[in-house]
């Protein structure tokens, strides 16, 4: 028995894909390798035996245990001759993989896992496998499992020492995605760190560091250029591009943007502007 899933369509996502997906059950001594692998890629081992070489060493390997490729790694592995392994597995890549993945116990140094066959994980990967066989907006409903894979991965074999170094970096990062999203809004300094649970000196601190601005710098920046590329770019009121990013009072604004650009708006139009 065996499935195949190999992914090469235009839709990949570059901070994570899935690549490759499937299931088999391997005839004795059936092997791959030595040879190294494009992406990442998890086995695990629904029955049957096998060996694993990574890194000068050997692992015996059987029925609930499962193991880690990580990209251009010299591998081999082989399936026992008298109990020939049945595995399953995912491959995926992009630019955040290798970011997730050091949120876990699992490395090259550390390539060995096992969870029971009745886990949240095998679930998950059962449930990429049966989704590659969609052919409606498979790529989406794929990276919605990948994602809670990865998720369920960091839940099992969490690397605390990576969660605690990595922690601030992260809340920068929550904050940043807000303040995106969010800035045509009226929202303050105080609505940002409740939102990622944080103390407004705690958050101002990490900013400082990270970013080297204040949260309330950093905001204030951020509106400012996206108001100079709307003036520069379209033919929208001042009123309205002052809305647009998070000013309801326009004369507010335009003090602002003075300062901030060392123009007002209408000035900063008629010299930068990029309309015919």
């Amino acid at each position: 028995m065996a499935f195949i899933f190999s992914n090469n369509n235009d839709y990949s996502n570059i901070e994570l894909n899935l690549y490759t997906c499937g299931i088999e059950s391997c005839k004795s001594g059936h092997s791959y390798g030595p040879a190294l692998r494009s992406g990442y890629m998890i086995h695990y081992i629904l029955e049957g035996k096998g060996i694993y070489k990574i890194n000068g060493k050997i692992y015996h390997l059987e029925k609930n245990q499962g193991f880690l490729i990580e990209p251009n790694s010299l591998i081999y592995y082989e399936a026992d001759i008298e109990y020939p392994w049945q595995y399953t597995w995912i491959g995926f890549s992009g630019t955040k993989a290798n970011d997730y993945l050091k949120r876990t116990t699992l490395s090259i140094d550390n390539p060995i896992f096992s969870f029971p066959e009745n886990s949240n994980l095998l679930s998950s990967i059962n449930s990429i496998v049966s989704s590659s066989k969609i052919t409606s907006n498979r790529n989406l409903i794929i990276l919605s499992k990948l994602y809670e894979f990865l998720y369920l991965l960091c839940e099992y074999f969490p690397n605390h020492e990576v969660i605690t170094t990595d922690r601030p970096k992260n809340y920068i990062e929550e904050a940043l995605l807000f303040i995106h999203q969010n800035y045509a809004d009226i929202i303050t300094v105080k609505d940002i760190a409740s939102h990622i649970c944080l103390d407004r000196s705690y958050l101002h601190r990490i900013f400082k560091k990270f970013i080297n601005k204040s949260p309330q710098e950093y905001l204030l920046s951020f509106r400012m250029e996206k108001a100079a590329s709307l003036i520069t770019n379209s033919n929208l009121r001042i009123s309205d591009i002052s809305r647009s990013v998070g000013y309801t009072d326009p004369l507010l604004f335009s003090k602002t943007f003075k300062k901030s650009k060392g123009l007002t708006p209408s000035d900063f139009r008629a010299k930068y502007s990029k309309l015919e």
